[in-house]
């Protein structure tokens, strides 16, 4: 039954209805069964108030899911996981950058590139099946921010820079194909009737839908490190600083606990935990 009376505060500030049928989308989503969704959903609705804010729902849930098991708290956190790649846009970058490789793309991060009028730091340079395209990553540190309008305008007009360039060039045999807007949040109204107007591909939290981040993520297991709930936050910037973006490639990698000095008892714990979320 749907909770119509209580509005919740979210990170925006702004006052919404709580609906019982997102929260437990949200539960379905770490992996858990419908009996221990049902009884999530049916203790967080006993504990609603007025007023309450989407953090503390939130927390309530990644809390009782971490006691059941952690694998599906670390599913759920996946939003959250992703504003911690900050407080720098870099891990971001790096992050898109691993799942386009994933993907079957070749990437490159930080490109300098040539423009018609100035040279320009290209995020996420990127090339599949004799196409490239460009991306630029607008990563927020903290919730409740969207993309405005501003940002695929600017955008915009720096990738047809670029593609002047690069078009002008004769021996270039590869067509640039797109410009790419990648943002760890969503995008307003105006950006996504901007972006289709122009012609520019936006990926967010939940656009394409279908095919958004959250989406291509759980699809193809490529969670960023962050999201462990058995990593410590000082173990996860070791990683990120080492380029460690990606679950999948500490366990590729997993040399770099021992250089952390983690246990073997604990390590065998971590490396299970990513084993399950990558499905490996």
């Amino acid at each position: 039954m749907e909770v119509k009376e209580f509005q919740i505060i979210k990170a925006s500030g702004e006052r919404a209805r709580f609906s019982l049928t997102k929260l437990r989308s949200s539960l379905l989503r770490s992996g858990a069964d419908d009996t221990l969704v049902n009884q999530i959903v049916d203790q967080v609705r006993d504990e609603l108030y007025q007023g309450i804010s989407t953090k503390e729902i939130y927390n309530r849930a990644f809390n009782l899911l971490k006691k059941k098991k952690s694998v599906y708290a670390s599913k759920y956190k996946l939003k959250k996981a992703i504003y911690e790649l900050g407080p720098t846009g870099f891990p971001f970058e790096k992050f898109v950058s691993a799942v386009l490789d994933y993907s079957g793309y070749s990437t490159e991060v930080g490109k300098v590139m040539q423009g018609s009028c100035v040279k320009h730091e290209v995020d996420v340079f990127a090339k599949k099946n004799g196409l490239l395209v460009i991306i630029e990553c607008k990563f927020h540190g903290e919730e409740g921010r969207n993309c405005n309008v501003k940002v695929p305008l600017y955008i915009h007009s720096r990738y047809n820079d670029v593609k002047s360039h690069w078009e002008s060039k004769k021996n270039n045999t590869v067509h640039m194909d797109k410009g790419w807007v990648v943002t760890n949040t969503r995008f307003t109204q105006d950006a996504i009737a901007y972006g289709k107007c122009a012609d520019l591909y936006l990926l967010s939290w939940d656009i394409p839908k279908g095919d958004g981040l959250k989406d291509r993520i759980d699809r193809l297991g490529l969670y960023p490190i962050t999201v462990s709930t058995l990593l410590s936050k000082r173990e996860k910037q070791f990683l990120l600083s080492r380029d460690v973006v990606l679950c999948r490639q500490l366990l590729n990698d997993s040399f770099f606990l021992d250089h952390l000095e983690v246990s073997e008892p604990r390590k065998e714990k971590i490396m299970n935990e990513l084993r399950q979320l990558c499905n490996c």
